[in-house]
């Protein structure tokens, strides 16, 4: 894979930088495990996307995360494991099929269960291939060979086991309940599939006229009765008060007539009626409402189911039957206006529950179904949270989150009333209606009839860290290599939905947490902040990104912007930053093998050949390493790119490549030959720690310059070295920096351009700073342009002249032509006050005895250095600005 020369285009085309790249990675096998038995296992199992269309940015965020930290354990020398795979998304998936088939005017129904689960294929391997497509664009150092999907053969197998050993073992049990019902789906949803909106209603309050003719209530003949939903009216089989309500004590027991049904129904005392909302008094409808179900359960109540899978009314809704639930809210109202049974009509917006997955109201429907006991497994998850084996929630907040998710769970329904997934292995006897549940068909099947329903698709992927490792085989080798896996990385709007199932079925299954780390991040927002989505067109498709800007650009925003669990805002301004800074890398890069000649690879001279240019850039890369492992193992990628960009923009750029110029324009060869080694070895790691996240630039420039090895895919991560840690040279080029710094700052005050002629007069009484000065002329010479440079302890300064204050030194610039006395006064205020403030501010942070208590000693050491030097230039310019008063 080598392309080893010198030639590299003035500006960064990432267009041109990724064409084929991915294709050669995939030929060369570099993102399979390694397959050294000696090297530390590292596992990461894809959060497997749904087959219901193309990736968003969200999807991005994700596996680029993803991607970074496999592609850094790879380098590290770690046998790692990537799997990819992807979801079959029941209901999701289903629906998308079905909005397809309506536009050609037909249902599923139409076409039978077989045909249609044909055509969901067909949807699937299209889009299959469309996110494989977009993984490869982004660059996913995933292992193909691998992949799975979670109707495979061997995921089925995993499904079928659990389900019957959760049965066997009394956690799944079949039963009539309430449940949350999508009448455009006709599936069961669970409690966390329902999405709450506030939507326009209404509180109706009817008359619930009493039997006998004779009874009444405050001089009425009928009790008062609100309800938001008219419609199920006809299921009603109790009106309920409070036992404790002392307006109704006296009507419990009698009866009243249901309107519109000419049925009697009993008034009974249950505490599910609350004396201080509304009336008091509620009607009970148990099929249709999951309180009313369990009132309906103590008091031994009739269960009307009203309405049909498809929320139309059924035959229990009398002249209402056929109309749809609406429809027939509106002709309910209507009639009883007409029939002055209607009280009044008061408009509210309430909370009504919405399908997650077509967005229709859910009805609460009665309805027999399969469910998961979910105690005795919450319990499981809860106190493994105890133990060394632990889930680590990244951030840690999310723990807290999760616990009480388990603490207040409710029993999981399962099954889902479609045609696309896995069907679920419990079969009925045709005759006796016997329940056989297990992972083989009866022998004599031609006597069973199997359930017809499909698993809730979080039941399979809950699976997914150990089913894709081949269990229920216990001996496969990946099960035992990669299993726990270490880090799992998604959303934190899914804990609920796959997080939390995926560590209970984990434990129950292998005895083991699913992954050591779950990093949770955020949702990716529009410029204004709002959440993207489809009705408000703010979506932004990735690889329209990624065809303008470059996938390396992309990802620099992705894990620039990235801190754990919290959301970011997209902007076209961040891609263009991004875009510039790649830019600068490449046009660095350029400049640098551009100088490299005929070198073979890297090789760093002597240390003792080290000028004071090399030793400085050698330790900031030193520290550069040390920080962006460490915070690459604490997820911190935001920190990690912030520590990047510095040095690279600012240390290695903008200084040490400009102090390379002095001595590549030179001529002492030996020098030339040792700079040259140093720049390509700190260009050489430098995009060794850039290649997790940017990897298609990095190959680019790092096969074009000279190397060793074939794919920065698999070259060895950078590590520390005690030889290159000098803080006596940081601390000198720190002088070195602030002094040419204050010299540019002056000239830009005096409007002296660089060609102009200075004398640059630098008063200092410490030896050691009067030698870095002295034996660094050249890089003074290069960056400020002196007429004259004079050093020394005894200058004084001169009358027409602009100051710069440093550290333990002071800067004259002579400018007699262009130094205004009263200007350069001003000046001087402003600094004095710009010190002060610095002071006051340290003083302010060092008297705060917390900060000193618990603060790294370093890091309060490092504030009582900042004070005394601040302290030191308020007074050196109180100094100059007294005399400079003296002067005029």
């Amino acid at each position: 894979m080598s392309e080893q020369s010198n030639e590299m285009p003035p500006k960064y085309d990432p267009q041109s930088v990724e064409a084929g790249r991915y294709n050669e990675w995939l030929e060369d096998g570099l993102f399979k495990p390694s397959g050294d038995k000696k090297a530390h296992p590292y596992s990461i199992v894809i959060p497997p996307p749904n087959v219901t269309g193309k990736l968003h940015l969200g999807h991005a965020w994700d596996t680029t995360l993803q991607d970074m930290i496999i592609r850094q354990k790879r380098m590290q020398g770690f046998d790692t494991l990537w799997l990819p795979g992807m979801d079959h998304a029941g209901i999701a998936t289903q629906a998308k099929v079905e909005a397809k088939l309506r536009e050609q005017g037909i249902s599923r129904y139409d076409l039978g269960r077989e045909k249609f689960i044909e055509k969901v294929w067909e949807w699937k391997d299209e889009y299959a291939n469309t996110i494989k497509t977009q993984w490869g664009k982004l660059g996913l150092s995933l292992d193909y060979s691998r992949e799975r999907f979670t109707l495979d053969e061997g995921l089925s197998d995993a499904v079928k086991k659990v389900f019957v050993q959760l049965y066997n073992k009394g956690l799944i049990y079949r039963g009539e309940y309430i449940i949350n019902w999508d009448p455009q789906a006709r599936t069961a949803l669970s409690d966390i599939e329902v999405i709450h909106k506030d939507d326009q209603g209404a509180f109706y309050h009817v008359k619930y006229k009493f039997a006998d003719g004779e009874t009444t209530l405050d001089g009425k003949d009928y009790i008062e009765i609100a309800t938001t939903r008219p419609e199920t009216m006809m299921g009603d089989t109790a009106v309920a008060v409070n036992p404790k309500d002392e307006r109704y004590k006296d009507v419990i027991g009698k009866k009243v007539i249901l309107p519109l049904a000419d049925r009697e129904i009993p008034i009974i005392g249950d505490q599910h009626a609350d004396p201080a909302f509304g009336t008091g008094a509620v009607k009970i409808t148990p099929a249709h409402d999951p309180n009313d179900f369990l009132v309906g359960n103590r008091h031994n109540l009739e269960r009307i189911n009203t309405m049909n899978e498809d929320a139309t009314m059924n035959e229990n809704a009398g002249k209402y039957e056929g109309m749809d639930r609406f429809e027939a809210r509106k002709a309910m109202v209507k009639d009883l206006q007409d029939q002055d049974l209607m009280i009044a009509i008061d408009p509210i917006v309430h909370s009504v529950g919405h399908s997650e997955r077509t967005g229709v109201q859910v009805e609460a429907r009665l309805s027999t179904q399969w469910f998961v006991k979910m105690k005795p497994l919450a319990e499981q998850a809860l106190k493994n949270q105890e133990t060394d084996d632990k889930v680590d929630f990244v951030p840690d907040r999310f723990e807290k989150t999760f616990s009480q998710w388990m603490e207040n769970i409710h029993d999981w329904v399962i099954s889902r009333q479609l045609w696309w997934g896995h069907q679920i292995p419990a079969w009925y006897n045709k005759e006796t209606g016997e329940i056989y549940v297990n992972e083989q068909p009866p022998k004599d099947i031609e006597n069973w009839e199997q359930d017809k329903d499909v698993l809730d698709t979080w039941f399979s992927s809950a699976l997914w860290p150990f089913s894709t490792m081949g269990w229920p085989n216990t001996d496969a080798p990946d099960f035992k290599r990669y299993f726990p896996t270490d880090t799992l990385v998604t959303g934190y709007d899914i804990i609920f939905f796959w997080v939390s199932r995926m560590i209970f079925q984990s434990l129950e299954f292998t005895g083991r947490r699913p992954f050591k780390h779950v990093l949770l991040h955020g949702l990716i927002r529009d410029e204004q902040g709002r959440k993207m989505s489809k009705s408000l067109g703010n979506g932004i498709d990735p690889m329209d990104v990624i065809d303008k800007y470059g996938a390396d650009a992309l990802r620099w925003f992705l894990s620039n912007g990235s801190t754990p669990g919290q959301d970011i805002r997209f902007t076209y301004t961040k891609m263009d930053a991004a875009w510039n800074f790649i830019n600068k890398i490449w046009n660095a890069s350029r400049y640098v093998i551009m100088n490299l000649g005929d070198m073979k690879q890297p090789k760093l001279p002597a240390e003792s050949e080290w000028d004071l240019a090399d030793r400085w850039i050698l330790s900031r890369l030193n520290k550069l390493v040390a920080q962006v492992t460490e915070q690459f193992d604490k997820f911190n990628f935001g920190e990690a790119g912030r520590a990047l960009y510095d040095f690279i923009w600012n240390d290695f750029c903008d200084w040490y490549i400009e102090m390379s110029k002095e001595t590549l324009n030179g001529d002492d060869e030996q020098a030339k030959d040792n700079t040259r080694n140093v720049l390509a070895y700190v260009l050489d790691q430098t995009l060794r720690l850039l290649h997790p996240i940017m990897p298609f630039v990095t190959e680019k420039i790092w096969l074009t310059m000279p190397h060793v090895g074939d794919s920065l895919v698999v070259a060895k991560y950078p590590e520390t070295h005690a030889e290159f840690a000098n803080d006596q040279a940081e601390a000198q080029m720190a002088n070195l920096i602030e002094l040419i710094k204050a010299v540019r700052n002056i000239r830009a005050e005096a409007n002296a351009p660089m060609s102009s002629e200075i004398d640059v007069l630098i008063k200092t009484d410490n030896k050691d700073l009067q030698h870095v000065f002295e034996t660094n002329r050249n890089y003074i010479d290069r960056f400020v342009h002196p007429k004259a440079l004079t050093i020394g302890a005894d200058i004084t300064a001169p009358k027409l002249a602009m100051t710069g204050i440093i550290s333990d030194a002071e800067v004259y610039v002579p400018l007699a032509e262009l130094v205004d006395l009263d200007e350069e006064a001003a000046r001087l205020e402003k600094e004095i006050k710009k010190f002060e403030s610095e002071v006051d501010r340290a003083k302010k942070k060092l008297s705060n005895e917390r900060f000193v208590a618990n603060a790294p000693a370093d890091v309060v050491e490092s504030e009582r250095q900042k004070k005394a030097d601040n302290e030191a230039k308020l007074q050196a310019t109180k100094d100059r600005f007294a005399a400079l008063k003296a002067e005029k």
